[in-house]
């Protein structure tokens, strides 16, 4: 798939998830940026203008429901965001996508190829 390089930024403090997203994404082509804690995705997705996000919930510095608040309360309002994480409470699930979350994938349902695919359809919307 030629996706000219979009850009993803991934935010997820659990390494080997990290890494193992990254490594998928980049080998499909497409561009990433990773942060390891809410703070330092906030900044990212403020300064890489990354064309989706990937972002956790249960994170060290600023949990993932208010890196979304603040990205879509801000300039790049407008990018996708999935939500993955391991929360599969509903009222988690309303609350993400309440504030702006584009889906909302729980990790323990989902396997890398899920999370592609889920990735792909959202960037040809």
């Amino acid at each position: 798939m030629n996706n000219n390089k979009k850009k993803i930024l991934i935010i997820e403090d659990e390494a080997t998830l990290q890494k193992a997203l990254s490594d998928m994404l980049i080998k499909e082509g497409y561009e990433v940026v990773s942060a390891i804690d809410g703070l330092i995705g906030l900044d990212l997705a403020r300064s890489e203008n990354p064309d989706l996000i990937l972002l956790d919930i249960i994170l060290p510095g600023m949990d993932g429901f208010d890196v979304l608040r603040n990205i879509k309360q801000k300039d790049n309002s407008e990018v996708p965001v999935i939500i993955l994480t391991n929360l599969s409470d509903l009222d988690d699930i309303q609350k993400a996508l309440d504030i702006g979350a584009t889906t909302y994938l729980v990790k323990a349902d989902f396997h890398l190829a899920d999370v592609l695919k889920k990735v792909e359809e959202v960037l040809v919307k």
